[in-house]
């Protein structure tokens, strides 16, 4: 990881204090908690994108959630076939 940087910025009053509770609650400094915020933000954002692809390729496909775990099964039954013999 490369060296840390200086980020100032401005919350609302009550933000502010919910946030200096929090740090004090799990025993973060505000950095702490301001980086595990952004860590699930990214998370959240992917988790988003990749839900949103699937559901676009289900629709060109015509699938729909009941089909998902019939699926599932068969592609994990498909790569356990394909595994080479221990």
């Amino acid at each position: 990881m490369g060296t840390s940087k200086t980020l100032s910025i401005t919350l609302p009053p009550a933000m502010l204090s919910r946030a200096e509770q929090l740090a004090q609650q799990e025993s973060r400094t505000m950095s702490e908690l301001v980086r595990e915020a952004l860590r699930y933000y990214e998370r959240r954002r992917w988790w988003e994108e990749m839900n949103s692809c699937g559901r676009a390729r289900a629709e060109e496909l015509g699938l729909t959630e009941r089909d998902v775990v019939p699926l599932v099964k068969q592609v994990r039954v498909q790569r356990r076939a394909r595994r080479p013999a221990k």
